[in-house]
């Protein structure tokens, strides 16, 4: 696979991430904030990788990933979650570090490198916030779940992913006993939007219904 440099890789892989959240073309303000860049960097980077054939990018209606663009996000994303495997796994590395530190290494790991680190790791399908890992011929599920917030009172679930890129709320989830493989239940919901209280690790809390939006379950 043709090689990119760390910006165009960077691009690959927001535009793919945003794609499935937003299940549509993305806005170039969309790309911009992800990445923390002004508008107008944006746009010139897009016009190049439009260019290289990596997307497809109209005034006013965004940009999309080709097939050739999807499948370079792709094998970043594998990298990044390899990576956060083997420093959580291996290292011993904390969950709400692992993200930073996968985001510095993933453009240097080499394809052998990156074959050697999976066959260590076992095959892993998932990194340790839950996200899949794409397989070595670049197939990533599509995997759907349901979230926290979507448990009835009394209705048990195990954690199955949380972000990955809010280091301090990967502390608080953590402190709450709310992180990947650990079983939670739903005792009660207040009404009129109020909080959530949940067990999780014995303990009960209270949590919003916005963070419990954001924590997938099975």
């Amino acid at each position: 696979m043709r090689k990119h440099s760390r910006a165009i890789e960077d691009y690959l892989k927001a535009i793919y991430v945003l794609e499935h959240e937003e299940g549509a073309r993305v806005s170039t303000s969309a790309v911009a904030e992800r990445l923390s860049v002004s508008a107008p960097a944006a746009t010139t980077m897009l016009k190049k990788l439009a260019a290289q054939g990596l997307v497809r990018h109209e005034r006013y209606r965004g940009v999309e990933l080709t097939a050739e663009g999807r499948r370079a996000a792709v094998e970043v994303i594998r990298h990044h979650r390899l990576l956060e495997q083997y420093l959580a796994q291996r290292l011993g590395v904390a969950i709400d570090e692992v993200h930073a530190e996968a985001e510095q290494l993933e453009h240097a790991l080499s394809e052998e490198l990156e074959a050697r680190i999976d066959r260590e790791l076992g095959f892993p399908t998932h990194d340790p916030h839950g996200d899949p890992i794409p397989s070595a011929d670049l197939t990533l599920p599509d995997t759907r779940l349901r979230t926290l917030d979507e448990l009835a009172p009394g209705e048990l679930a195990t954690v199955q992913r949380v972000p990955d890129r809010d280091g301090p709320l990967l502390r608080h989830l953590s402190s709450l006993g709310l992180l990947p493989g650990k079983a939670v239940k739903l005792v009660s919901a207040e009404p009129f939007g109020g909080p959530l209280l949940v067990l999780a690790g014995g303990v009960e809390c209270a949590i919003s219904r916005d963070l419990a939006s954001l924590i997938g379950i099975g």
